[in-house]
């Protein structure tokens, strides 16, 4: 039997029972503490990622920041809100690709410290070319692409 292959669209909308909140046990609290992280929907991300204003941006600690506050939470997961930040920008580039105008702006969403990534949909290249076009000016730093100055820009979501 052949299994077909999920789309990204697909992916976002399957939200595996979640979102949910755990208790930090104490393999993970040696890396974020004691408290709560809530482990998001993947179209939790995607909503958020939707909200980023053209010439605004917004880092994944922002995400897990304002998903911790909506559930009541001390943090919120850093694994499967970037996992499901990933496929929020695949999905939109399925999107874009059927030719819908309106999609998620994920290039606005950006890696700790402003940095690009690398996994989203063109690579580096085609997010610092969405984020030029919107007036962020992108230094390289080592093998890492950054935007200058990117905490002026953050979004207040």
């Amino acid at each position: 039997m052949v299994k077909l292959k999920i789309s990204w669209k697909e992916k976002l909308a399957d939200d595996k029972d979640l979102p949910k909140v755990i208790e930090i046990n104490e393999k993970m609290s040696k890396r974020w503490g004691t408290g709560t992280c809530v482990i998001p929907a993947p179209r939790e991300v995607d909503e958020i990622m939707s909200k980023v204003p053209r010439g605004k941006l917004l880092t994944i600690n922002e995400i897990r920041k304002i998903l911790a506050k909506k559930h009541n939470a001390s943090i919120g997961c850093p694994i499967t809100t970037g996992i499901f930040a990933w496929v929020a920008a695949n999905a939109a580039g399925e999107e874009k690709a059927e030719g819908k105008k309106r999609i998620t702006p994920y290039w606005r969403t950006l890696k700790t410290g402003g940095i690009l990534n690398e996994k989203y949909p063109g690579g580096i290249e085609a997010q610092k070319k969405l984020l030029q076009g919107e007036g962020h000016q992108i230094i390289q730093k080592g093998k890492k692409s950054v935007i200058v100055d990117f905490e002026k820009s953050l979004a207040k979501l």
